[in-house]
């Protein structure tokens, strides 16, 4: 049972310092206890010393009254004499003197109380009260001394046996104290060593962790609650260093997965840029590869292309040295790199591994970039993800360039049919007439009698020369027309000013399109239509004011206005004018209508609309 109490106290702090304290408080209450307990007893005794001093007064007053009643026999001498022995009596019998007398017989104090009690019932008492004979009177005045001396004997004793107590209750106090002082150094010092000490320690050892020092350990052991604390401590330090290195890990992964991902992101930027700025050829690619290459941190890469009638694909730039690449090693062209439309990985004889992505967009494909894997090595996910995303910018690059070759074919070829088509319409109807004229000049020649006939021929001819030669001019003007900074309003006023200048016409123009945008071939057929409109206004209509009106409506038309103030429309669509025909022409090409109108204020309109088959709108 001890031993099991004595393993509790060690393994328990709780338990130790309650001791402690349990010690202090028990020392603490004996001491106070015990002093109460001698307090206690002592209480009383300065009372009974007093009454024990009284007595010997008492003794040698009743001396005196006895004296005075033996040379007086009075009464009241008897009466004072008789009032004084009774109260010595009472006394000497006082309870405050009963109290201090020890139950011991044998003691001192209670002998010497005795002797002074046999003295007074015996022999004093007696002799005062019968005061038989002047001898007799003489032998208790002689033996006075010696009771008072019997009395200073217990008065003294008192006296003593309350100093006893005293000194007893100084010594429980200085005990007490005594052992109280050494109970709380003892238990300051228990406190200091157990409790104090290795709470310091493990603050100490907690501002290290607090300033990342992770692999401190504490070295306080046992089964008590520092123990235990110390135990949780070194338990909480090694977990805290495990999530310090786990949190250290991930942040270098994800810091080195947003530096790739940077890298790669940049290497789409240049990429991008350098695909999308100039058409691409072999040193634009040649310098995508180098790039891919850096970040990659991969072997050498290849492009090999492939028309759509070629048989053979062809590298168009490689990384490799000699330009040697790996990917052709396995045949004598590339013409195995189109046979997948997938990402593909080929093993070489020598344990490295091509890695091939076909260069393609939403409708076709065009060839492949491959990648040379070196031998024990793994392309990572986020290598093919990238490699992926180079090869569609490059697959759209290469798509986007040849969609582009084949509009400038075609607007060639347009160009070319437009071109054609205005000769036909102008110079080659009136090259056609001319050789009319001709014939009939060769044949008025055969016969010289015909000079009208010569003369009309000449003059015709002359017409028609006139004729071709401003067509040829006005044909010139067209192919000549350019569209500065690809605005219509800009161009238009230009010509407003153009004109201006030329015939000293005021014109006033007005654009509103609102954010409705036109085609290339819609501006050239508007701004053509409004340069032969302000030519005719010119050259026919005599007019000291014109106006350009070009808007549109909610409903996808667009309406131009071209008016003048002149001599209005009856004398000109009398005359011969090649340009209106040119202005119909174009008008049918916008699907549209074209009109010639008077104007109620005089002068002419004309008129043109057509809608938009092709939604422009910004």
């Amino acid at each position: 049972m001890n031993r099991l109490l004595w393993n509790k106290l060690q393994n328990s702090l709780l338990l130790r310092v309650g001791g402690m304290i349990a010690a202090i408080t028990i020392l603490a209450v004996v001491g106070m206890s015990t002093s109460w307990m001698v307090a206690e007893t002592t209480q009383g005794n300065g009372e009974a010393i007093n009454v024990a001093g009284s007595l010997r007064m008492q003794s040698w007053r009743m001396a005196s009254f006895y004296q005075r009643l033996l040379q007086t026999d009075k009464p009241e001498y008897r009466e004072t004499l008789q009032q004084a022995i009774e109260r010595f009596e009472q006394d000497l019998e006082a309870g405050s003197i009963l109290s201090v007398l020890p139950e011991d017989d044998t003691t001192p104090l209670k002998q010497v109380y005795r002797q002074v009690e046999i003295d007074w019932q015996q022999r004093i008492k007696p002799a005062l009260v019968l005061q038989s004979s002047t001898a007799q009177n003489a032998v208790v005045l002689d033996e006075i001394p010696l009771f008072v001396k019997h009395i200073n004997d217990l008065v003294k004793q008192i006296e003593e046996a309350t100093e006893a107590k005293i000194f007893v209750l100084r010594v429980i106090l200085g005990v007490a104290i005594i052992g109280t002082i050494l109970a709380v150094i003892l238990s300051i010092y228990l406190v200091n060593s157990i409790l104090v000490i290795p709470l310091k320690a493990l603050l100490g050892l907690t501002d290290q962790i607090r300033q990342g020092n992770l692999a401190v350990r504490t070295e306080l052991a046992g089964d008590d609650e520092i123990g235990q604390l110390a135990q949780a401590f070194n338990l909480m330090a090694e977990d805290l260093s495990k999530l310090y290195q786990d949190l250290e890990a991930r942040v270098e992964q994800k810091t080195a997965e947003l530096t790739r991902s940077n890298r790669s992101l940049d290497l789409l930027y240049r990429s991008i840029t350098r695909l999308h700025g100039i058409a691409p050829d072999n040193a634009v690619f040649h310098h995508v590869l180098t790039d891919a290459e850096a970040v990659l941190g991969l072997g050498n890469g290849t492009i090999c292309l492939k028309g759509e009638n070629d048989t053979h694909g062809q590298v168009v730039a490689t990384t490799a040295l000699n330009n040697r690449s790996p990917l052709c090693q396995r045949a004598n062209s590339c013409g195995e790199c189109h046979d997948s439309q997938a990402v593909r990985m080929d093993t070489l004889a020598d344990g490295r591994q091509i890695l091939r992505m076909p260069l393609t967009d939403a409708e076709k494909r065009y060839g492949m970039l491959a990648i040379d894997v070196p031998a024990n090595t793994t392309a990572e996910r986020w290598q093919v993800q990238l490699l992926e995303a180079l090869s569609r910018h490059i697959g759209v690059t290469i798509a986007s360039e040849q969609r582009s070759e084949q509009h400038r074919r075609v607007s060639l070829l347009e160009e070319r049919a437009v071109i054609a088509r205005e000769l036909h319409d102008s110079l080659a109807q009136s090259l056609a007439y001319m050789k009319i004229q001709v014939s009939r000049l060769r044949n008025a020649l055969k016969h010289p009698e015909e000079g009208e006939e010569i003369t009309a021929a000449l003059e015709e001819l002359r017409d028609g020369l006139s004729s071709s030669y401003q067509q040829l001019r006005e044909l010139l003007s067209t192919f000549r027309l350019r569209m500065e900074d690809d605005d219509l309003g800009m161009a238009l006023a230009q010509t407003t000013t153009e004109f201006t200048e030329r015939g000293h016409l005021p014109i006033e123009l007005t654009v509103n399109l609102g954010n409705l945008n036109l085609g290339p071939n819609e501006e050239i057929h508007l701004l053509q239509i409004v340069r032969e409109a302000l030519s005719n206004i010119l050259k026919h209509a005599h007019a000291s004011h014109a106006w350009v009106t070009l808007q549109s409506q909610t409903d996808g038309r667009v309406q131009l206005w071209v008016d003048d103030d002149g001599v209005g429309i009856q004398k000109i669509a009398a005359m011969h004018h090649y340009g209106m025909a040119i202005m119909a022409e174009r008008a049918r090409a916008l699907h549209g209508t074209l009109e010639y109108l008077p104007r109620a204020e005089g002068g002419t309109r004309v008129q043109l609309e057509f809608t938009i088959r092709t939604s422009h709108a910004a």
